[in-house]
């Protein structure tokens, strides 16, 4: 227990630190994220140089070609094999979304333990799930853009991947996973902000991910409720929440006021393109 206890201020302190700072010490496993960002933002740089960091990468690559052959980014159904093209059919925005996708994929493996690497499926499973509702939802609805929808909804849990990569260097925090939970709960929101920061991502997917609740509007009209809504969608549970013994949010909840039969329908309406947006991005 003393272990726990000092092992929780030490990992404290050293997020602290790290936010006062705005040096944020990234997992190896973000690399390609931190690359194929690095890229999209310098005026230098073409979709050939893209092109180039994603090939090296067998796994971002088959994720890619998948994608730019999902039915809701290629309805004529031509088939696209070269890279190049993939890239251009699926936008910067997806691209990011995918090697984020490559990179929880990794921390996944990375861990020694089997009980967070469970922690860390799970939550990659939930990531994944929100985001490709919100792309689905973004895309029936015309409300805002699809692939920014799908970005912002990759990003729900990333405060908390982020914790859970760095939690091998503090292995006492695992003797008490539910502890360790309430831990996460209180860094993530801060940790979150901070890395959105960090890769510069828009303050319109920024602004997205807090905790403001729902407009009421029906349909969902902003981006901040298209991906509330998918956090609601989600049969995917957060781990973390599980942890926490936290209800599942799982169909209308009273602090949105939506209509139950009107959310059914929109889900009904969108499940197809929602599991074909999910197998580009998992498989």
């Amino acid at each position: 227990m003393q272990d726990f206890e000092a092992q929780t201020r030490d990992f404290a302190a050293q997020i602290e630190t790290e936010l006062d700072t705005g040096n944020l010490n990234f997992p190896t496993s973000m690399d390609i994220s931190l690359r194929i960002k690095q890229l999209a933002d310098d005026p230098d740089s073409s979709i050939d140089d893209i092109v180039t960091v994603v090939r090296a990468e067998p796994v971002l690559s088959a994720k890619v070609i998948r994608m730019a052959n999902a039915m809701l980014l290629n309805p004529y159904g031509a088939h696209i094999t070269s890279i190049n093209n993939a890239v251009r059919r699926i936008g910067l925005a997806a691209l990011r979304c995918l090697a984020f996708a490559v990179a929880a994929e990794q921390l996944i493996q990375d861990h020694r333990s089997p009980q967070l690497r469970g922690i860390a499926s799970q939550l990659w499973r939930h990531s994944a799930d929100v985001a490709s509702w919100a792309y689905a939802f973004a895309h029936s609805l015309r409300a805002t853009n699809p692939d920014t929808a799908m970005l912002a909804g990759m990003m729900v849990d990333i405060g908390q991947f982020f914790l859970l990569a760095r939690v091998n260097n503090y292995p006492a925090l695992e003797s008490d996973l539910e502890r360790f939970a309430e831990f996460v709960s209180i860094w993530h929101d801060p940790i979150s902000r901070s890395v959105l920061e960090a890769f510069e991502l828009p303050e319109d997917i920024i602004d997205a991910l807090d905790d403001a609740p729902y407009s009421g509007n029906w349909p969902p009209e902003s981006l901040h409720d298209i991906v509330r809504i998918a956090t609601l969608a989600t049969q995917e549970r957060n781990p973390f929440d599980a942890l926490r013994k936290t209800a599942s949010r799982a169909g209308a909840d009273d602090d949105t006021g939506i209509d139950r039969a009107q959310l059914e329908s929109l889900l009904e309406e969108t499940r197809a393109g929602k599991d074909a947006m999910l197998n580009a991005v998992c498989g």
